[in-house]
Formats: C-alpha cells, structure tokens, sequence
C-alpha cells in the first residue's frame, strides 16, 4: 500500500509562486497515475492536475499555464509547481495516488 506525503504548502502573495512536493512510500510508485487535488472552504474538492506512469499531463482549466505537475520516478516524488498566484488558489491541497490513496493534505494561502 502506497503512503503519501505533502510538503510545502504556505502563505503567499498575489503573484507569487509555491512549489509543493509529494513524496510516496511503496515499491510500485512508478505504475501509479498520479494527481493533485485541492478544496477550498465551502467547496468540493477539485482536480488540479494530473500526470500519468509515462509522464502524460492533464490539468484544470483554472491553472493552465500557471501550474506544471511533475514527478521523479527515481525519488518517488511529484511535485506541482504553481506560479502566478491567485487569491482563489487558497485551498488544501491533496496529493492521490492511483484509484483512491490520498495524502493528508498541505495548506495554500495567497493574500497579501
């Protein structure tokens, strides 16, 4: 069974840039599809991006262009770099892993 763990989630400015990272246990990572989600108060948890075993990308209309998903199969880690912050990223951000793994979660706040 897969264990994840985010990182890096902070308070940022409008306009800033945050990278958080998601670091998996488990010797199968590399088969994995995996996501980052968030949920804003108040609100369902959304899809952010995803990337795929091969590497293959899909993200949220909301971030594109502003957010890279990325993984390193050899550290058993992804990351997702988010520039250009809005305030309506504020959210709890989750990493998932395949069908139903979830992260605990790592909060992103972007106020001045």
């Amino acid at each position: 069974q897969v264990q994840l763990v985010e990182s890096g989630g902070d308070l940022v400015q409008p306009g800033g840039s945050l990278r958080l990272s998601c670091a998996a246990s488990g010797s199968r990572f590399i088969i994995y599809a995996m996501a980052w989600y968030r949920q804003a108060p108040g609100k369902q948890r959304e899809l952010v991006a995803l990337i795929t075993s091969d590497g293959t990308t899909n993200y949220a209309d909301s971030v594109k262009g502003r957010f890279t998903i990325s993984r390193d199969n050899a550290k058993n880690t992804i990351y997702l770099q988010m520039n250009s912050l809005k305030p309506e990223d504020t959210a709890v951000y989750y990493c998932k892993a395949g069908p139903s793994v979830w992260g605990q979660g790592t909060q992103v706040t972007v106020s001045s």
